[in-house]
């Protein structure tokens, strides 16, 4: 497990922590600005998703355990916020969708139950 004291959220389903990019294990967040043309994207209110987010890391000490990297050089993990798991918390909220082919291991799909 590794301590992130100085979490920031880039959008919906990623965050930095100092220089490391770590993006939510097993979960789609609409995008901020624009889809780009080459990939299909969730539907909704991306800034409400980061919204949301935010609003969770009030839930305590973020951490975080790295599952793989992603194409991008993202750190791939489950996160949490105190108890709280970031992905479960998007999902619960309907501000990100599962998507059982980014749930390696079916991580979330147990965590989320």
């Amino acid at each position: 497990m590794i301590d992130c004291p100085s979490a920031y959220v880039v959008d919906g389903d990623s965050l930095r922590c100092g220089s490391e990019r770590i993006r939510l294990l097993g979960i789609d967040a609409p995008e901020i600005s624009h889809c780009p043309a080459w990939r299909v994207c969730t539907a909704g209110d991306g800034q409400a998703s980061k919204r949301s987010l935010m609003a969770a890391l009030r839930n305590g000490r973020v951490r975080y355990q790295a599952i793989t990297v992603d194409r991008f050089g993202r750190t791939v993990a489950v996160v949490w916020a105190g108890a709280i798991n970031l992905s479960c918390w998007q999902l619960q909220r309907a501000q990100a969708v599962y998507k059982p082919r980014w749930d390696n291991g079916r991580i979330i799909a147990r965590a989320c139950r």
